[in-house]
């Protein structure tokens, strides 16, 4: 498998932890509009986009912790390719809710936060 996205954190909103204690995870490119950084993780990519969505199944792995994904929203990856934007949900869904959206399996919140440090390493795909 292929790496579909490469990325470092370089800065964590102040509004994440709360996010991610729900499972949820916002990515924004560096740059974003300072509303948005509140609840964003904000990232530097090293490697990616890839034209090409991952598919169900592939990694995704945010420092430490791995999930895989279950679901992923029509426009999501278009999303991550024009603005380095998109929202994780690690609810396990096979289905997800908003375009915009990829589902991924479950991830303790708590070990979720804590991998949640400027320079740890976001990749989707292996």
């Amino acid at each position: 498998m292929s790496v579909f996205l490469k990325t470092r954190i370089t800065a964590v909103g102040p509004e994440v932890e709360a996010l991610a204690e729900g499972g949820v995870l916002i990515l924004f490119a560096d740059g974003a509009p300072e509303e948005l950084a509140e609840v964003s993780v904000l990232h530097a990519v090293e490697e990616g986009p890839s034209d090409e969505a991952p598919l169900t199944g592939a990694a995704i792995n945010v420092g430490a912790v791995s999930a895989e994904i279950t679901a992923i929203g029509e426009a999501a990856w278009n999303k991550v390719r024009e603005i380095g934007h998109v929202v994780i949900n690690f609810n396990g869904a096979g289905e997800a809710e908003r375009p915009g959206e990829i589902c991924a399996s479950h991830v303790e919140p708590s070990v979720l936060v804590g991998a949640l440090a400027t320079g740890a390493i976001i990749t989707i795909g292996a």
